[in-house]
């Protein structure tokens, strides 16, 4: 499991890439409660490259503030790789970011089912030029391992991009 000292040294790595190339990043978060926005802004200076994390835990929250539209959940659900990549894009559209991340999982213990179990998580990357990417991973351990599991991997993922 990533302690608190692993997940700060990605958001620090991440944001020493993103002042390099005077870019910026928001987030949009649901099973990870703003996690990924909070190691961010554990960083000193963040707000020269940070701009939003919008958390969504509700269904309503994901229509009104990202713009996720409500047949998507319903089709889907909102752990679901289509409604991540709503979120991702809803993030980028509503904050002018250069680059967003969006999760939507279940961290547990309750909520998941055969079809999606407790730890699944869906993560969308992408960019104002056009970049996305989407991954889906079931975590193992209790609720914090997935969500510091999930913060670590949308991080790396952001981390990823900035590298390639």
């Amino acid at each position: 499991m990533y302690n608190d000292q692993q997940l700060q040294a990605l958001a620090q790595q991440l944001g020493t890439h993103l002042v390099a190339n005077s870019q910026t990043l928001s987030t949009a978060e649901s099973c990870s409660g703003g996690w990924i926005a909070k190691c961010i802004t554990d960083i000193n200076g963040s707000s020269n490259w940070f701009e939003a994390g919008i958390v969504t835990y509700s269904n309503k929250a994901k229509t009104q503030l990202l713009d996720v539209k409500e047949n998507l959940l319903l089709q889907h659900g909102a752990v679901s790789q289509p409604v991540v990549m709503a979120m991702v894009a809803g993030a980028l559209t509503k904050t002018k970011t250069d680059f967003a991340v969006a999760v939507s999982g279940i961290a547990g213990p309750g909520g998941g089912s055969e079809e999606k179990p407790v730890g699944l998580v869906h993560f969308a990357w992408a960019s104002k030029k056009g970049w996305l990417n989407t991954e889906q991973h079931v975590f193992s351990g209790d609720r914090e391992a997935v969500r510091r599991q999930t913060v670590a991997t949308a991080l790396r993922g952001l981390i990823e991009q900035q590298t390639t």
